[in-house]
């Protein structure tokens, strides 16, 4: 195969691999939306195949909403219900398990299509095959919290839907990462030797990763809705109560108060690491994807601050608690950019 060939061939894995991107982003919206409207429960079975045809009669819808109302879910809170209440929460539920198995579909079929062509570069195939086993994982870990909330508590295990979310951004994070490597080729040593800070950027990925894990506690506890206040919890910067659960480190996972006081923490903390971060680069690196990279990163911290403030303040409304998970997404999609042009270019 020629060195064009293979140029060609990647820019045609990149793209597959930056719609599959794309699609997740939306997935991981989409799943926000599902959370914050109360529908994640709506569908009580699992059925991976014959389940991505929805009910289609008035029939079907019956019986769907009889299997809802023998769970806590309907019997605790949303007893009374009309059918028409349900077929709300259930298509956004039932939407986002199909766009699961879309993306599942959009991954495994090119990706066999360019495995037989022989258009996978040499080295990039068990990074392909390990993307393909966290999207099972995914669709497993999807499943295992949904069952956390049909027992007696109607709420999912903030553990494991955490554990979803973080797989699900690990996987878009991946993607990207090897869609860059493919794209980005040439230059790399050139642009790395401006840069003697370029190993911390890594760090800077896994924080920004630690921080949408924090807002996964957030939202499985829903402690987003504790204080409404800001800069002050209430009514002190510190507010009374922290870790005080026995052991005390049950506290950072179970505890509202300490949950978002560490989420606004972290904030904070970040909010300096990557502006000074975005500053040094941009006055360091010659002109090209490192300038591009800090303006890119500053612009999504900003967003993703304004936004964060504005939940809170707002007491958490669907449309900009949404918001605010893309941009969480979106700041690290600039903050691994910024790391790859850092690294290898």
């Amino acid at each position: 195969m020629s060195n064009i060939d293979q140029i060609r061939y990647d820019r045609q894995v990149a793209q597959w691999l930056a719609l599959c991107a794309v699609v997740i982003f939306g997935m991981i919206m989409l799943g926000g939306i599902t959370r914050l409207t109360h529908s994640g429960l709506s569908m009580v079975e699992w059925k991976p195949l014959v389940g991505a045809i929805p009910p289609l009669t008035e029939q079907d819808w019956l019986q769907e909403f009889d299997k809802y109302k023998q769970f806590p879910e309907y019997q605790k809170i949303n007893t009374g219900m009309s059918l028409d209440g349900f077929k709300s929460i259930f298509m956004y539920e039932y939407l986002h398990r199909l766009l699961g198995r879309v993306i599942g579909i959009l991954f495994a079929l090119p990706m066999l299509y360019f495995f037989l062509r022989g258009r996978v570069r040499p080295g990039l195939a068990p990074s392909l095959v390990a993307l393909l086993f966290m999207g099972g994982l995914q669709g497993f870990l999807g499943w295992y919290m949904v069952k956390s909330g049909l027992v007696d508590n109607p709420r999912v295990s903030q553990y494991r839907l955490t554990a979803h979310l973080g797989v699900a951004v690990a996987i878009y994070a991946y993607m990207l990462w090897l869609v860059f490597s493919l794209l980005f080729t040439k230059g790399a040593t050139r642009e790395k030797r401006h840069n003697n800070n370029a190993r911390w950027t890594l760090v800077l990925v896994a924080l920004v990763y630690l921080m949408i894990l924090s807002g996964g506690l957030v939202a499985g506890t829903r402690a987003g809705l504790a204080y409404s206040t800001w800069p002050l919890m209430g009514t002190s910067f510190i507010p009374p109560g922290l870790y005080a659960s026995a052991p005390p480190w049950l506290a950072i996972f179970e505890d509202i108060t300490t949950i978002q006081f560490n989420h606004r923490m972290l904030a904070y903390v970040l909010f300096v690491l990557l502006n000074a971060f975005a500053v040094i680069v941009y006055r360091s690196s010659p002109k090209g994807y490192g300038k591009l990279g800090a303006v890119l990163l500053m612009a999504a911290l900003w967003m993703q601050m304004i936004l964060g403030i504005s939940t809170l303040l707002l007491h958490v409304p669907v449309s900009l608690a949404t918001a605010h998970q893309g941009g969480a997404v979106l700041l690290l999609t600039a903050t691994v950019f910024l790391s790859h042009v850092q690294l290898r270019q």
